[in-house]
């Protein structure tokens, strides 16, 4: 049994974060999901401090081995995860990450210290691809504003804090590495690559927002190579993303270096992908010269 930051795993595939709603989930398949939910820990959609209603519509678009989406964090506010949201969540059969992000330490302060304090949440993902408000700079893009954040937070729990890595940078290594020197236990990555898309019908932007953030099959290889880059440079855990579909996926990525693995778009398409990867990591790899090492999950 696979072991996360001194969590204990079913096996090693969780969900990205906002791919997979797990309260919408049970309203559709029942107390069956509980009894066999798709990942051996769920990840929250992101909360920040005050609701959000997310950006207008269009916000999907779907491309070629991949899907452009301009979601824009849509939740109820820290007070209404807590009191509407986490309850529900509280009630799946694995470990609960809670995902939150603001734009400056006060707030993401208020957010981890309310968040970590509840004894339903097991760790705590900080997105740090926002701005932040008094400097202006992105603090995933900055390794001395990721670190200095982690600073920040550190004090504020025990519990495990795992930096959300955006691949939209020169240097993903570099922020890695700041956040590691500011307490972090794990980061986790990539997050979605800036994109856009053109209506063929209408001539104009595809999605409302004009952009959003390319995910699927198409980021594989950019999550692969910026993964060994973060995972060479740091001695905490990474979680890897990106494009995972099957089994065979899932051992590039631990071949890679991963320690986890996090299934998110497919999900889409199959809500029980994440229990299908799983199952497919302890069936025998194919042989060959270039096959992946099949995990011993037993």
């Amino acid at each position: 049994m696979p072991e996360f930051c001194g969590i204990s795993l079913a096996h090693p595939v969780i969900n990205a974060s906002g791919t997979y709603d797990a309260i919408a989930a049970r309203k559709v398949f029942g107390d069956a999901l509980l009894e066999d939910f798709p990942f051996s820990a769920f990840v929250s959609k992101t909360i920040t401090p005050e609701p959000r209603a997310g950006n207008a519509p269009q916000r999907i678009w779907e491309t070629p081995a991949g899907m452009i989406n301009s979601i824009g964090l849509p939740n109820k506010g820290l007070d209404g995860f807590l009191a509407q949201d986490l309850p529900q969540l509280a009630e799946m059969p694995v470990p609960l990450i809670v995902s939150v992000m603001a734009t400056n330490h006060e707030d993401f302060s208020r957010l981890v210290g309310a968040v970590a304090a509840r004894d339903e949440v097991a760790a705590v993902e900080l997105n740090i691809s926002c701005p932040n408000v008094h400097s202006g700079l992105i603090v995933g893009e900055q390794p001395a504003e990721t670190e200095a954040l982690l600073e920040a937070l550190r004090p504020l729990t025990a519990k495990p804090l795992i930096v959300k890595l955006t691949p939209n940078v020169a240097d993903p290594a570099a922020v890695a590495v700041a956040a590691e020197q500011g307490g972090a236990d794990a980061v986790s990555l990539i997050n979605t690559l800036k994109a856009s898309a053109i209506d063929p019908v209408s001539g104009a932007p595809a999605l409302a927002a004009g952009h959003g953030g390319l995910s699927g099959p198409a980021v594989r290889p950019v999550a692969l190579q910026q993964l060994r880059a973060v995972v060479a440079a740091i001695a905490i855990p990474a979680i890897g993303m990106g494009g995972i579909c099957r089994g065979a996926d899932a051992r590039e990525f631990f071949a890679a270096g991963a320690a986890l693995v996090a299934v998110g778009t497919e999900s889409f398409r199959d809500p029980r992908a994440g229990s299908r990867v799983a199952a497919e990591l302890v069936e025998p790899a194919p042989a060959g010269p270039t096959a992946a090492p099949v995990l011993n999950l037993k």
